[in-house]
């Protein structure tokens, strides 16, 4: 049997990185490891043919070589989805479709037949037998959440991993916090599911026996959720693992109170780990509470951020803007925090409501929900109605854009990082990758970027005062650009709504679809309905 695995296209964003993977010699960020590892699940005798379409294109050959096409995706590649569900069934070819997307939103997708709507792990095996039965069911389904012990090893030999920035892996599913905005425990639940150390490694040793060299990102939402294991199993682990088969670095995502566990940053350094992306939101103390970032809260966060840089793990930032709580003050309160962290990777969206949230239900029982989350905080959109009001919230963002990522404020954050900021333990060796970085920065920055004198006043600077850090200069000079292109191209288009406007029953059928609840039911007992 053979079986096609599809993964839509990224738009172009700051999520997508598109300028800096020009200047890296990439073509994608990250491969799509859930269908890796989905791939690894069907039968060994059947032949698997992986195409992501951020690499290249879905061609009228592949389609005819096919049995069945697996599809999936984030919401962020919600259109992409679509165009690839129709191409499909024009074909005449069966899908079956999982993932984020296509678990919360499969009713609309009605071009295709069949979905996967929880982990692969618990569910797969049904699936499997369905196909070579011939009785494939519309929706597959699981009570439980999967035993990541049984996770197989991804198919890495499907790859052609030349093409990509990362290389990603998962520990951990799952997270103990419920902020008000996340789905990711409407998901995965609040209890962190890990996987053993020695599956870690196999997947490591698989992607050194691929070839891979370059950076891995363990994509856990929170890799510090459960701290025991991490300590006495799997860091360990990783620390003998580098010191045999290494380096690798590695960059993943955890919580702030991290900076409140000195023996646990300096394992993580040990490791490997150079690069943390941290939800820190906001500094506004009402704000937090509102959107229950409990661990957030009481605390210098400025600090916190100094503390784990000065350990020598870069610190990359996301933010919102848009809570009720936040007034035309916060614009400029967020770009202070900002500039004062030196976090140069500072993804600063307006809030929106996922699916599975708590906030899609509240929005929706206020008659706040505007439409779909377009899965792309920093697209200039909201599905929500704020309290400051539409047109002060896209002022008051675009404006913070600019004031974070215009040429000069960009680079005075890079050089406050790379001031406090202590050379990893585990680094990439210099390669010809890196060089070639390296001149391609020169061409696109240093030459035809608007940026050019700033990128040059960097490169002097880090050659003087921090000349261990020049490699990694060069990466922020390159992201830097990326983060000022998609900028001003925001800046420059107008600015369109959600990609579904809901009239009042369309918003009751939209929120059970998206939130998983009976809104209906919540409504009338909360004397709304």
């Amino acid at each position: 049997m053979n079986i096609l695995l599809v993964y839509p296209t990224f738009p172009k964003s700051f999520w997508s990185f598109a300028y800096a993977l020009k200047i890296y010699g990439r073509k994608a960020l990250l491969p799509p490891l859930g269908l890796l590892t989905v791939a690894a699940m069907l039968p060994k005798e059947w032949n698997k043919r992986l195409v992501d379409l951020n690499v290249r294109a879905l061609t009228d050959e592949d389609l005819a070589w096919a049995d069945y096409v697996f599809l999936s995706g984030m919401a962020v590649q919600r259109e992409m989805a679509h165009d690839v569900a129709r191409r499909c069934q024009a074909a005449g070819k069966t899908v079956i479709a999982g993932g984020p997307l296509l678990s919360g939103e499969y009713a609309l997708f009605t071009e295709i037949g069949h979905f996967v709507l929880n982990e692969g792990e618990p569910t797969m095996a049904r699936v499997v037998a369905d196909m070579q039965a011939g009785t494939l069911k519309r929706l597959y389904r699981s009570r439980d959440y999967a035993d990541m012990t049984t996770s197989p090893v991804p198919m890495w030999e499907l790859l052609d991993i030349r093409q990509y920035a990362c290389m990603g892996i998962q520990y951990t599913r799952g997270c103990p916090y419920d902020c008000d905005f996340c789905n990711v425990t409407a998901l995965l639940g609040r209890e962190p599911r890990i996987k053993k150390s020695e599956q870690i490694i196999a997947e490591l040793d698989g992607l050194k026996a691929a070839g891979w060299s370059g950076t891995v990102f363990f994509v856990d939402d929170n890799l510090i959720g459960n701290r025991p294991a991490l300590k006495k199993d799997l860091l360990p682990a990783l620390i003998a693992w580098q010191k045999r088969s290494g380096p690798l670095p590695f960059l993943t995502q955890a919580t702030i109170n991290l900076a409140d566990d000195p023996q646990l940053t300096e394992m993580m350094g040990d490791a490997g780990f150079d690069t943390i992306f941290v939800g820190i939101e906001t500094s506004d103390p009402e704000a937090l509470k509102e959107c229950k970032k409990s661990q957030n809260r009481n605390r210098n966060l400025v600090e916190d951020v100094r503390k784990l840089q000065g350990a020598g793990i870069e610190v990359q930032g996301g933010f919102i803007v848009g809570f009720d709580h936040d007034t035309e003050a916060t614009f400029q309160q967020q770009v202070d925090f900002i500039q004062a962290s030196g976090i140069v990777t500072a993804m600063v969206g307006q809030l929106q409501a996922p699916p599975g949230t708590r906030l899609v239900t509240r929005m929706w029982l206020e008659g706040r929900l505007r439409g779909q989350s377009t899965g792309n905080n920093t697209d200039g959109t909201t599905n929500i109605v704020p309290k400051m009001g539409l047109e002060n919230l896209r002022d008051g963002y675009f404006w913070l854009l600019g004031a974070i990522f215009a040429p000069r404020p960009a680079y005075t954050r890079i050089r406050t990082f790379l001031r406090q900021f202590r050379r990893p333990k585990i680094r990439s060796p210099l390669d010809r990758r890196a060089i070639g970085c390296l001149w391609r920065s020169i061409y696109y920055v240093g030459i035809l970027g608007r940026e050019r004198w700033e990128y040059w006043k960097l490169m002097v600077w880090t050659l003087f005062r921090r000349p261990v850090h020049m490699a990694l200069a060069i990466k922020l000079a390159a992201l830097a650009h990326h983060y000022r292109r998609i900028w001003e191209e925001m800046a420059a288009r107008p600015v369109t709504g959600p990609l579904i406007l809901l009239d009042e029953m369309e918003k009751a059928e939209a929120a059970m679809r998206m939130g998983g609840v009976d809104v209906t039911v919540s409504a009338r007992a909360n004397g709304a309905g």
